[in-house]
């Protein structure tokens, strides 16, 4: 038994089974662990950790989500869910987890494409997911904490409205999202069934959303160059428009901007021996960046042109 395992043998799936657990790489907000025994089991509990009242995490939809999104082909089976325990164990997924650099391949881009589209085409998840309502939530956590925010982040306000409006002239129908597609959570079997196939995990943050904050949260979670965030527009949407596009360049943004609070709050805030701090100014500064730069108002009149 790893150092600092939850109580795993109060799990009914494991009552009875002589089983063996190694704890897993990964997870800011949860440990995880691979179970298995002699007999053909094999799950992953997820043990949760964090303060999930300030990063707006709900562990009851989770579940149901990570349920739904089983449904749809591109999740994990759900085995057992204990909220009193605050574990929920899944099946163990075969495959390798992404790094940026394997979207290089257009292979495995493709079937990273397919996975999220499968996804949003799912079951309808519980909750809904708006990074401008959770943004002004994480800055109420900020205030009430007395975290401090880098210099200039309140400054881009303003920027923020008009993309805020430029969103909202020409909106999408709201689809079952994951909202934090980093590389770690796709997982590639590049032989499943002969075809290979891409699994996504972790839906802490899942919830109905705008399709192109998706693509943007991977896009710019991934460091994609511009001739890749093409590239996998292309391959989600297979013929995208230039209002397609610059959506999803506008929600890495948002992507950005919100989730660098997240980081803040962490910092402040978490035990784990991470630098947080760092994960949210890199996201911050690539959204200020954009805030600055040149070619933002040029994207907004695309997206809210809806073409």
């Amino acid at each position: 038994m790893p150092e600092h395992a939850p109580p795993l043998d109060r799990l009914a799936c494991l009552a009875g089974r002589s089983w063996r657990v190694a704890a897993l790489p990964g997870g800011l907000t949860n440990t995880n662990f691979r179970v298995q025994d002699d007999e053909g089991l094999d799950v992953v509990v997820r043990w949760g950790h964090a303060d999930v009242r300030m990063l707006g995490i709900d562990r009851d939809a989770e579940h149901a989500n990570t349920a739904a999104a089983y449904q749809a082909g591109v999740g994990a089976e759900v085995v057992e869910y204990r909220p009193d325990l605050s574990m929920l164990v899944i099946g163990f997924l075969s495959g390798t987890a992404l790094v940026d650099a394997d979207f290089a391949d257009a292979a495995v881009m493709g079937r990273a494409a397919d996975a999220v589209r499968r996804l949003h085409q799912g079951p309808r998840f519980t909750g809904d997911f708006d990074m401008f309502a959770r943004q002004e939530g994480y800055l109420e956590v900020v205030r009430e904490q007395g975290i401090r925010l880098p210099a200039g982040y309140a400054d881009h306000a303003a920027a923020w409205d008009d993309v805020r409006r430029a969103l909202a002239t020409a909106p999408w129908p709201a689809v079952p999202c994951n909202n934090d597609l980093l590389a770690a959570n796709y997982i590639d079997d590049p032989v499943w069934q002969g075809e290979g196939r891409v699994w996504l995990i972790d839906y802490e943050y899942s919830g109905n959303n705008d399709a192109c904050f998706e693509l943007g949260n991977t896009a710019t979670e991934c460091s994609f160059t511009e001739e890749q965030v093409d590239a996998w527009c292309e391959a989600y949407f297979g013929d995208p428009t230039p209002a397609d596009r610059a959506r999803v360049r506008v929600q890495a943004l948002c992507s950005q901007y919100g989730w660098s609070l997240w980081g803040f709050i962490q910092d402040a805030t978490s035990p784990l021996d991470f630098d947080f701090h760092s994960w949210g100014m890199e996201r911050y500064e690539k959204a200020a960046a954009t805030f600055r730069g040149g070619g933002l108002r040029r994207l907004l009149e695309q997206v809210a042109s809806g073409g």
